[in-house]
């Protein structure tokens, strides 16, 4: 269950899992960035985008519905973007009264606010992509090839390592108050008033805090009694060949030609 919570790759037997990870990498992030750079309003590249993404999901044989399914984590931050609506200038489309204030929508503002949104949304599948058809380990290995300083590589890969760790003893602090705890016969309701369930709920938090702390500190030092040096172990060898190369120059190429379409149609 931890695993399908926080660990996002899905083996698969595709081109685009074989593809050396420092290749999915570099070619991600350039992608990113070409879509964050589009203009507002710049709908055939955002259409563009969009249809190689999916591409790449088919090619990966992967469920595009799983990456979309994802990418609505990136729903709660569209609300930092409302307020373009009303500060851009431009011809009024919408007026409205909050009290003393008067609102108004512009077009301009409703071409920002899409494009804010279609670029969250597709940089978010990007990322999606890459953690699906790229082992952790791999990804850590490609960061640092990637000269990565080695201290945020560790960071990441113990945070990564960890969570599983603090889910665990969650589950484990969960399981021991369902047990302690009585079910009433006739209402099923379990517990007691809502200020002790605040008071059990604080109480868990600290024990959850001290017990990840300590099993933190077992779990490092089984790691270095097996040899951990600073990095992840991969049994990938980890070497560009002529297919990643050739990959990698078509993937730039048509990064920048969707941007040249972007900015000519």
């Amino acid at each position: 269950m931890q695993a399908n919570t926080f660990d996002r790759y899905i083996g698969r037997d595709s081109p685009v899992h074989r593809f050396d990870p420092r290749l999915k990498v570099v070619v991600t992030t350039v992608a990113i960035l070409g879509t964050v750079l589009l203009p507002d309003g710049a709908w055939s590249g955002f259409w563009l985008t969009w249809l190689g993404i999916v591409a790449l999901a088919w090619l990966a044989r992967l469920p595009y519905r799983m990456v979309l399914r994802r990418a609505l984590v990136i729903i709660p931050f569209w609300l930092t973007a409302i307020t373009v609506l009303l500060n851009v200038p431009g011809t009024a489309v919408a007026t409205g009264q909050i009290g003393p204030f008067s609102l108004t929508i512009t077009d301009a503002g409703l071409v920002r606010f899409a494009s804010i949104i279609i670029r969250g949304w597709l940089a978010v599948q990007l990322a999606i992509m890459l953690t699906a058809v790229t082992a952790f380990p791999d990804l850590m290995h490609a960061l640092t090839h990637l000269r990565v300083p080695a201290v945020l590589v560790s960071i990441i890969s113990f945070m990564y390592r960890y969570l599983f760790v603090l889910a665990d003893e969650a589950v484990r602090l969960l399981r021991a108050r369902q047990a302690r705890s009585a079910r009433h016969p006739g209402t099923g309701a379990q517990g007691g008033s809502l200020l002790w369930r605040a008071q059990v709920a604080g109480y868990m938090i600290g024990q959850l805090f001290s017990r990840s702390l300590e099993r933190s500190d077992r779990v490092y030092n089984a790691m270095l009694a097996r040899g951990y040096h600073g990095r992840l172990l991969t049994m990938n060898p980890h070497q560009m060949t002529r297919q990643d190369w050739l990959a990698g120059a078509a993937a730039l190429c048509i990064i920048l030609l969707v941007q040249i379409l972007a900015r000519s149609l």
